[in-house]
């Protein structure tokens, strides 16, 4: 019987379309990060709020904080958090200093010991201040860092999302081994995220977006809750007031601001 190059023909057809489509795929999945990553948020932005820590048996904790946030050029982002009540807390302040390549500098301010204190990589697993939020939550992580997957399509707050898998190309960058996240389409928004560590199979923490508002044309997150799904411990952060492009100076995101309240207060909504 003569040979005929049709079947083999077909089978490497057939594995170029497999590999075509598993290309688009991944393409679609890292175009959703990104659209994530650069969702419109003015060049700086500050909030007055509430942190509100709950756990069982207990009263919630509540917590006034402002926060500032300043894009700066060259994909620098700087961030400020600062404690302003109850008085235990109260001038309490983290600085974040997101840069291009990735790398994130963090430093911390503790009143009663009138020091800032650098944060070393090794302590993004660290609990900021008792609460749920990770010192690595804190910081910016561009998508370019992870490998992104779709994987489907879920109800989540309501919302039809696109659900996308994020996993670190580097696990020794990040405390957590993957993310999952609910991503509303129509405004690049995240609904929920679920955060994997040492179990890829069952989610540490969640995280829930149950509030949001158009403010000076930008979307504001301004209620959402973070789960410690193992202890059943919440942080749930509130946002009462938003400003966005005020002209934040970048003198405020420097350690000598972190440690003197009095050189950011003027700028509190």
């Amino acid at each position: 019987m003569p040979f005929s190059p049709l079947p083999l023909f077909a089978r490497f057809l057939l594995l170029a379309l497999l590999l075509g489509a598993a290309g688009a795929r991944a393409d679609a999945a890292a175009n959703l990060a990104q659209r994530v990553y650069d969702r419109p948020n003015g060049r700086d932005l500050t909030t007055l709020g509430r942190m509100v820590l709950t756990e069982k048996d207990r009263a919630p904790r509540i917590r006034e904080i402002v926060t500032y946030r300043l894009d700066k050029s060259g994909g620098e982002t700087a961030n400020l958090i600062r404690f302003i009540y109850p008085e235990d807390i109260a001038g309490t302040g983290l600085l974040s200093i997101d840069k291009a390549d990735g790398d994130t500098d963090q430093w911390l301010y503790l009143p009663a010991l009138d020091r800032v204190r650098r944060i070393s990589s090794d302590r993004k697993g660290g609990r900021f201040v008792g609460s749920d939020l990770y010192f690595e939550d804190l910081q910016e992580r561009k998508p370019s860092e992870d490998r992104h997957r779709l994987l489907g399509r879920q109800t989540e707050n309501g919302i039809l999302c696109e659900v996308l898998e994020s996993v670190p190309i580097d696990t020794k960058d990040s405390v957590y081994s993957r993310r999952i996240s609910w991503i509303d389409p129509a405004t690049a928004i995240a609904q929920r995220v679920d955060y994997f560590e040492k179990d890829p199979t069952t989610p540490s923490k969640r995280w829930l977006l149950r509030g949001k508002k158009r403010n000076q044309g930008y979307w504001t997150l301004t209620d959402s809750r973070v789960i410690d799904l193992e202890s059943g411990h919440e942080t749930r952060m509130v946002v009462d007031a938003a400003l966005y492009d005020q002209k934040l100076p970048a003198k405020l995101f420097t350690t000598q601001a972190l440690a003197d309240e009095s050189l950011e207060s003027e700028y509190r909504p």
